[in-house]
């Protein structure tokens, strides 16, 4: 939980990368750097059994500190909200616990306290859940097979921007795809507070065959590091104009 702020990637796919880094290393490194990797798998309405693809799907978000889910596209948007806001309690349950620890011992946690303090300290991470500043960035896979999901994850990203911003704390999300046309990911949506624009930019999605998983979500993870620079050298010019008055 660096700068305050929580950082979170949400990926959505549809099953097994195949080209590049193994993604499950990406995403811990990512959560190295303070962001939770949250992965939602998706299936067709029609399919009876998760493909073996699909396990990779609990790799990448155990290993990104992360939520994972698997779902049918019928179900999407409700899930979508879920998982960001239960990444959202695990994140600072886990930033509660490690402050708690310092103050009380290392080998306490908000499991040992006795109920009434439990409830207590629950209260305040609840608090955090609505207060802390929230930035989501949004990876989805537009490998050939995810063509017809595309329509669904729209709905389901509007959803959640509205959902998302009746909290206090302020929300910022951005959405890339990947495989981009001659990069690992591609630009869709830039940052900003609500999304409910998305829909202009979502039919300039072209599906591709190949999935680079692992690449894609380390490129992810530098852009949330490109923004704190963008915003640092703002603030620097901003501190450089009213010194010499303009």
């Amino acid at each position: 939980m660096k700068n305050g702020s929580l950082k979170q990637i949400l990926l959505l796919t549809d099953g097994c990368s195949n080209k590049g880094e193994d993604p499950s290393a990406t995403a811990a490194l990512a959560y190295q750097q303070g962001i939770t990797v949250n992965v939602i798998g998706i299936l067709e309405d029609d399919q009876t059994e998760s493909p073996d693809g699909l396990q990779e799907v609990e790799d990448i978000a155990l290993s990104g500190g992360g939520v994972s889910q698997i779902v049918y596209s019928e179900s999407l948007s409700q899930t979508v909200q879920m998982v960001t806001k239960q990444a959202m309690n695990q994140t600072l349950q886990g930033f509660v616990n490690k402050e708690l620890r310092q103050i009380l011992g290392s080998d306490q946690g908000i499991e040992d306290l006795d109920p009434e303090k439990r409830g207590e300290i629950m209260e305040v991470v609840e608090d955090l859940g609505e207060t802390s500043d929230l930035e989501v960035l949004v990876l989805v896979d537009t490998s050939a097979s995810m063509h017809n999901k595309l329509p669904t994850v729209k709905e389901a990203l509007v959803d959640l921007s509205i959902s998302l911003n009746s909290r206090i704390g302020r929300n910022k999300f951005c959405i890339y795809s990947f495989p981009g046309k001659r990069k690992d990911i591609q630009l869709v949506f830039d940052w900003s507070p609500k999304l409910d624009t998305i829909s202009t930019v979502f039919p300039k999605l072209t599906s591709g065959g190949i999935t680079p998983t692992g690449p894609a979500i380390r490129e992810a993870m530098y852009q949330f590091g490109k923004k704190s620079l963008l915003r640092s050298f703002r603030h620097e010019d901003e501190s450089g104009m009213e010194e010499t008055g303009y």
